[in-house]
């Protein structure tokens, strides 16, 4: 066992992880995605409760998006520079602070502003938790352990959900928001007695690089929120994709010139790193579309609002299920023919919901789709993410958060093509580029060739950056 310089004393190193700390790092992953899709369904409460139309209410759901997906390259920085556990156990602290602000909140405008500041500390976990259990769990107990990140995950969207519509329903949408702070508590405090100190580095910020990439990507995302809104201007979208290309163009060619980039924009196209952010892009837009698209398309044909829930229920109970022996076998056998068996299932399941949606058929065969989906997913997920944290970006907080904004990147696209294929096409046409981009997935998983046994460098101590 390794002994590394901490931010005090000394800690253990690689494969030094326990089923309590990866526990306590899964708490922040669940209290994360639970956070972000606990409001969706009792929002029209909240709208009524403060007479507020759904042009400004939506900014309950996209203020915490918005601040929750374009901040996770700079969290992997600040994480890196101060100690991923002190920047991890910070965050649960402060999203237990805002869950509390956003349940007391006197007017929309504050209400809004809790869940963008609740958004900030939910950035910090996905880069976090990465990057802990990359650190604590060596290689042939990773992916396991990335087994259960994302069966968390997809256990936090199954009930996310439900729970916010059960609590709003039986004592108010106030509420929602009071169980996400005990569940942060507790996650603090196992992390204070289970996970090691992480040793934080001394390293300089690249201020224009974090700025314009943070700034771009939080133009993109909320510009594609905006795709098919009826209350935007016609030119409010474009300008804001227009200035968001803008930055972003402008962020990679200043990283390739400084010789100390935000993001080393080298090693992000480096082939495992590639192949795995491709890969988690499409499983997340596939995904996407398909959790939006399907219950308007069963509430369409004639399937209750509860029908619809349990229907759409079958996809992320078979991610959370296939999650764990998902890792196992990808310790077993490679994460790369894994990821490519879950492209291709998705691919069939994409096509198949072509389909099915084309023609009237029973919703028994609709929810076999939707398992079919959940196998892709659960398929990709995990290996993609397991492959990213032994790439050479993936050994810096800011790759990995460039990771997950491109993951939760494909989820916000996916919204945006939901909108607009159902307003000027139909359900076939959806998700026939569902299907052509889960097959540019596949595709991507072949560039270039790395051992699998290859590791990362590790990240550098205090004082040698």
């Amino acid at each position: 066992m390794t002994v590394r310089r901490a931010e005090h004393g000394t800690i253990p190193g690689d494969d030094a992880g326990t089923p309590v700390a990866l526990a306590a790092l899964l708490t922040g992953t669940f209290v994360g995605t639970l956070s972000n899709g606990v409001v969706n369904v009792p929002l029209s409460d909240i709208l009524a409760d403060f007479d507020a139309p759904l042009g400004s209410g939506i900014l309950v759901v996209v203020g915490f998006l918005l601040t929750f997906a374009a901040a996770m390259p700079l969290a992997g920085y600040v994480g890196d520079r101060f100690g991923r556990r002190r920047i991890y156990c910070a965050a649960l602290a402060l999203t237990a602070v805002c869950s509390l602000g956003a349940a007391t909140a006197p007017t929309l405008e504050i209400l809004i502003a809790w869940r963008a500041m609740a958004g900030l500390a939910a950035a910090v976990f996905a880069p976090a938790v990465m990057g802990l259990i990359a650190w604590l769990f060596g290689p042939h107990r990773r992916a396991r352990a990335v087994g259960a990140w994302a069966s968390v995950n997809g256990i936090g969207q199954a009930v996310g959900p439900s729970v916010g519509g059960l609590l709003a329903d039986a004592a108010g949408w106030r509420w929602v928001f009071v169980p996400l702070a005990p569940i942060a508590l507790v996650g603090l405090v196992l992390t204070l007695r289970s996970v090691p100190r992480y040793p934080g580095q001394t390293m300089r910020l690249d201020v224009v690089g974090a700025a314009t990439l943070t700034l771009g990507a939080a133009l993109l995302i909320l510009g594609v929120t905006l795709v098919g809104a009826d209350s935007t201007s016609p030119w409010i979208v474009p300008a804001l994709l227009g200035a968001a290309v803008v930055l972003l163009a402008y962020a990679v060619w200043h990283c390739l010139r400084v010789p100390v980039p935000f993001i080393d924009m080298r090693a992000v196209v480096e082939p495992r790193f590639a192949r795995s952010a491709c890969a988690a892009f499409a499983q997340m837009f596939a995904l996407g579309a398909t959790l939006l698209a399907i219950p308007l398309y069963a509430l369409a044909h004639g399937a209750s609002t509860t029908v619809a829930g349990i229907l759409l229920f079958a996809l992320p109970a078979t991610m959370a299920l296939l999650a764990p022996p998902v890792g196992r076998v990808s310790d077993r056998l490679g994460a790369r023919p894994i990821l490519r068996s879950g492209l291709i299932t998705l691919i069939l399941a994409q096509t198949l919901l072509a389909v099915v949606t084309a023609v009237t058929v029973p919703l028994g065969w609709l929810a076999a789709v939707l398992v079919l989906t959940g196998i892709g997913v659960a398929l990709v997920q995990t290996p993609a993410a397991a492959g990213s944290t032994r790439s050479a970006a993936g050994a810096q907080g800011t790759g990995l958060g460039l990771f997950n904004l491109l993951r939760f990147g494909g989820s916000a696209l996916s919204a945006a093509w939901v909108s607009v294929a159902l307003q000027h096409w139909d359900y076939p046409a959806l998700f026939a580029v569902t299907t052509v981009i889960a097959a540019i997935g596949l595709a991507a998983s072949f560039l270039g060739s790395n051992p699998e046994t290859v590791e990362p460098p590790e990240p550098a101590l205090a004082g040698q950056r």
